[in-house]
């Protein structure tokens, strides 16, 4: 971790703060209020644009390996449509921040059944996805890698600053993407910005595409 980062406990939970720079707020993932809560109950069930990439429909509710899961906020998404989701973070402090988050979302009676139905793990997602046998197979592997920087983007302001600072970009995302190919069940789905390349060149199958994001879909070789 940068030295400019610090982990510190508040009231809210676990936090990700730059004590030299002020006009960063701290990060706190938490699946009990703000974006979360609001995406849980206006979200769009079923039509929203990840349940259709991943598949979600009726009764089918896909095993998903999210190999990117950065703030959690996709695979909660994912566990409150039913899907079990297995959640791989690389990055320490990062995952220190969800595995917190998960703790305090486990403790409150609205969410405590959607958390149960996400585990996480302190892994590289390469070596993990990588050992996985014909029998271990998830049904879809979702991959959300850091998206390139852009001027104009979004992700330059709030928390996804500190996570540009922290993480910076996934520079073997394309190597994390040919892996999946042969390693998921159903589909393997990336999530890109909406004009941007596909990951390493890769055409898709298909797309499912939205106003700023869009998702690749690719089946299994």
């Amino acid at each position: 971790m940068q030295k400019d980062f610090k982990l510190i406990q508040i009231e809210k939970g676990l936090s990700l703060q730059n004590p030299n720079d002020q006009k960063i707020k701290p990060v706190i993932i938490d699946f009990t209020s703000g974006k979360s809560e609001h995406r849980r109950k206006f979200g769009g069930g079923l039509g929203q644009h990840i349940a259709k990439a991943v598949g979600v429909k009726g009764n089918y509710k896909p095993y998903v390996i999210d190999a990117t899961a950065g703030m959690g906020r996709d695979s909660f998404v994912l566990a409150t449509l039913g899907c079990k989701v297995l959640m791989l973070e690389r990055n320490k402090t990062i995952f220190k921040l969800l595995q917190d988050g998960l703790e305090r979302g486990s403790e409150s009676e609205e969410i405590a059944e959607i958390i149960r139905r996400m585990k996480l793990i302190n892994t590289d997602a390469i070596d993990y996805i990588g050992k996985i046998s014909d029998n271990e197979k998830p049904d879809v592997i979702y991959l959300d890698p850091m998206f390139p920087h852009s001027k104009k983007s979004r992700l330059v302001k709030k928390e996804m600053r500190i996570f540009r600072e922290l993480v910076g970009d996934d520079l073997d995302a394309e190597k994390l993407l040919k892996i999946s190919l042969s390693k998921a069940k159903k589909r393997i789905v990336v999530k890109r910005p909406a004009k941007s390349e596909f990951l390493g060149g890769l055409e898709p199958n298909f797309q499912i595409k939205g106003r700023v994001n869009r998702f690749d879909v690719y089946l299994p070789k």
